[in-house]
Formats: structure tokens, C-alpha cells, sequence
């Protein structure tokens, strides 16, 4: 008993004392900001339309269709912001506990959320990485208290917290520094989100909408290169998917593509390798070998149905997924559009565990453009593809180089020195 009770303090120690260097004033983590709650809305407050109201889904994944709004008007305390700090202080401790800039349109925050307003001479930006360099404790506080599948981390917690912080030109090197990695980051999201609604968008215009074979019926220029507007008919006829380009062809979905179940892999042979292991959410690991040749395509088959991946390289396929095993009258990027265009929850076979038949997905009725004009689409959505990718692999080794150096930067372990020239005597 005296040994688990050793082992207790020397927990709750690192817990609630984290290390900072010696030069840093001390204060308990609660009195270096305001932390107000969010609201505990009751549904007959929410209504079609109005402000959103921001629970932790929000401040992880945005505005979705999930989220709820009211046209009520509530306390400015709990008004959010663009770049207001959040603070997810309940849920699930290793992926609901944590600190936000929020970046969606102004809202009302729902509870089990701080908005953090640092107090005077302590930099926003600075909070926000001591923050993040405290999760490890504020994920091991609320799964010590976790006992219902929830962990909390409370006021008095946060007044036990002993935190620390440098001199305003010191703070703001640090947040400059890490700042902008991050700023690259998001920078890069912006302009993956610009390259993914450039694709969509030529998709349903040429694939769903017809716009250039509306254009050329009203005598209108379609505003594309002649080959490729050569492709576009200028009427349209009936068929059973409504009226489409005269001249197009209507299959089934397996005359198009033919999907395929994915593969077992064993939990003893999930070796880290070069190759994606692709799961009904998506990538779930690496292996030393693969299944298919990329680029490829996969669905959900088990679990969870709807997400459709497109994958660069050779990849295993899990068997929770469906493949692409043909692009019969398709390609990888077309394919990949079109099943993003398909509500996969109305094919579930399963009862418990949603499953996806994909015989009834195969009996669909689905068009049959020309396949030049499929391949045109293909050379401009691959393109935009690839540059996705190339975003994503550099903000994934951005994010490992500021998660290196934000511990080192708050522990002391790095020192920034003459930290007012770093930043050149301006507020970042």
C-alpha cells in the first residue's frame, strides 16, 4: 500500500508539475487567463437557421451537417469568434481534451469548453503553445478520472496546474517560431480545400449539372478548349436518369467500375512498412507489403460506410473496405468522384454494424460519358490530386518539426536568445 501510494504522488507530481525553466515566473495556470464555460443549450433553443452552436465536433471538424443552430442571443461571454482560443475540457481524454483556434464564422459555445482570454502581459499565441505543451497533463488528469468512458479537466485542476511564462519578448519568439510552422500548415489546408472544390466543381459541372452542354443549346460559348468542348453535344435527350447529353450512354455502376472486398491482414503481421493500410475510415497503419497498385480507390464495406479514399501508392486494402479491382469505363480519379457523389448509408445490409452490399451499389443506374472526356477530367483532377498530396506530406513533416520543438522551446531544453531581435522589437 505504501509503494502504490508513492507511485500516486510521484503521478499526480508530473501531473500538476510540469517542467519550465528557472529564469520563467511561476503561477497556477488558472489565474494566466479567463476561462469562460460554454452554455448547456436544451433543444427547444435550436432552430433551421441562426448562429451555430460550437461543441467539441465543431472545434475538431467545423460546421457540418451534425451541427446545431439557434437564433437566440445569449451572453457576448460565450459569443465565439474567429481566432478565439477554445479549451475542450471533457470527452474522451486522448481525442477530445485539447486547445483550439477556432476559424469557422462567429457562434455560441456550448459547455464542456473554455474560451481563453489570456490576461495582460501573457501573448495569446504563446498561451496557446503552453497550452499545447501541457496536453500530456490534462490528458493524464482526465483519464485518472475516467470512469464512464469521459475524463474531465476541471477548474480546480487548472488552479493546481503550475504553470510558467518568460518575458513578453521571449514569448513572442517562441510563438513566432512555432507560429509560423503552423501558419505553413494552415496555409496549406486553405490551399488543398481551393484545389478539392476546383475538382468538385468541374465534376458536377461536365458530369451532373452538363453546364457546357447547356451553354451550346443556347448558342452560348462553354468557355473550354475546342477539343475538349468537341466532346459536349448541344442538346440533350431522356433517359432514366433524367435528361442527359445526347449522344451518352447509361450502364449500370459495374459496367463503369467494379468493386471489390478488401484483404485480411492479421493484427500479428501489421508490420510498420512502406505501403498504406487502407480501413473503412481510412489509413490505419502501414505494411511491408500491398495488395493492390496504386493509384487506387476504396470505400467503406464494414463499419463505417460513405468515406471514399483516393490512394497515390501500392496499398493494402483492408477487409472492411471495397477497392476498385476495375476501372471499366472509368478512371482512378473520375471513380473517385463519382462514388464521393453516392450516398452509400441508403445500400447498408447490416443491422448493428452498418455494411454495404455492393451488388445493390452495382445494380445502380449511372452515366456513361465519353471516355476521351473522361480522360480529359482525369489529367486535370489528378494534377490537383498530386498537389494535395504534396501539401499534406509537407505540413505532416512541418508538424513533426514544431511538435520537436515546442517542448524543447517551454521546457527550456532550447533557449531563444536575444529573443526582442529575433522578432524585431514587433508583437507577432
Amino acid at each position: 500500500m505504501a509503494d502504490e501510494a508513492v507511485a500516486s504522488a510521484e503521478t499526480k507530481s508530473w501531473l500538476y508539475q510540469p517542467v519550465f525553466p528557472e529564469h520563467w515566473e511561476r503561477r497556477p495556470l488558472y489565474s494566466l487567463a479567463q476561462w469562460v464555460n460554454g452554455l448547456a443549450f436544451r433543444d427547444i433553443q435550436f432552430s433551421p437557421t441562426g448562429r451555430p452552436v460550437i461543441k467539441i465536433a465543431e472545434i475538431k471538424g467545423g460546421i457540418s451537417g451534425q451541427t446545431k443552430f439557434t437564433e437566440q442571443v445569449f451572453d457576448e461571454s460565450v459569443r465565439v469568434r474567429a481566432g478565439d482560443l477554445l479549451f475542450s475540457w471533457s470527452g474522451q481524454p486522448e481525442t477530445s481534451i485539447d486547445v483550439f483556434w477556432w476559424r469557422g464564422s462567429d457562434g455560441w459555445l456550448n459547455q464542456h469548453s473554455f474560451r481563453v482570454t489570456p490576461v495582460e502581459g501573457v501573448d495569446p499565441t504563446f498561451f496557446f503553445y503552453l497550452l499545447r505543451y501541457l496536453k500530456p497533463n490534462f490528458v493524464g488528469i482526465a483519464r485518472n478520472k475516467q470512469t464512464t468512458g469521459l475524463g474531465h479537466v476541471t477548474k480546480r485542476d487548472l488552479e493546481a496546474i503550475e504553470a510558467a511564462y518568460p518575458s513578453l519578448p521571449e514569448q513572442r519568439a517562441i510563438a513566432h517560431i512555432l507560429g509560423t510552422l503552423d501558419d505553413k500548415i494552415e496555409l496549406n489546408r486553405r490551399i488543398n480545400e481551393t484545389l478539392e472544390a476546383m475538382a468538385r466543381a468541374m465534376f458536377k459541372s461536365w458530369f451532373v449539372d452538363f453546364d457546357p452542354v447547356g451553354a451550346k443549346a443556347e448558342g452560348r460559348d462553354p468557355g473550354l478548349p475546342k477539343p475538349v468542348a468537341d466532346f459536349f453535344p448541344d442538346s440533350f435527350e431522356n433517359s432514366e436518369l433524367g435528361a442527359i447529353p445526347a449522344g451518352w450512354g447509361v450502364g449500370r455502376l459495374d459496367d463503369v467500375l467494379v468493386l471489390q472486398r478488401g484483404f485480411d491482414l492479421p493484427t500479428s503481421l501489421r508490420t510498420p512498412g512502406l505501403y498504406p493500410v487502407i480501413a473503412a475510415s481510412g489509413p490505419n497503419g502501414s505494411h511491408n507489403q500491398f495488395m493492390v497498385r496504386g493509384p487506387g480507390v476504396t470505400t467503406g464495406r464494414s463499419g463505417v460506410l460513405g468515406n471514399v479514399f483516393y490512394v497515390h501508392q501500392d496499398f493494402w486494402p483492408l477487409n472492411t473496405s471495397l477497392w476498385v479491382k476495375e476501372f471499366k469505363a472509368s478512371t482512378p480519379a473520375y471513380a473517385f468522384y463519382l462514388l464521393r457523389g453516392l450516398d452509400f448509408r441508403l445500400f447498408n445490409a447490416g443491422s448493428a454494424v452498418p455494411t454495404l452490399n455492393r451488388n445493390h451499389v452495382h445494380g445502380l443506374p449511372t452515366l456513361m460519358p465519353p471516355m476521351k472526356l473522361i480522360e480529359a477530367f482525369e489529367a486535370f483532377a489528378v494534377t490537383t490530386l498530386r498537389r494535395q498530396r504534396t501539401g499534406e506530406i509537407e505540413s505532416s513533416t512541418l508538424a513533426s518539426l514544431r511538435d520537436a520543438l515546442l517542448p524543447k522551446l517551454i521546457s527550456g531544453e532550447l533557449r531563444i536568445h536575444d529573443a526582442e531581435r529575433f522578432i524585431g522589437g514587433e508583437k507577432r
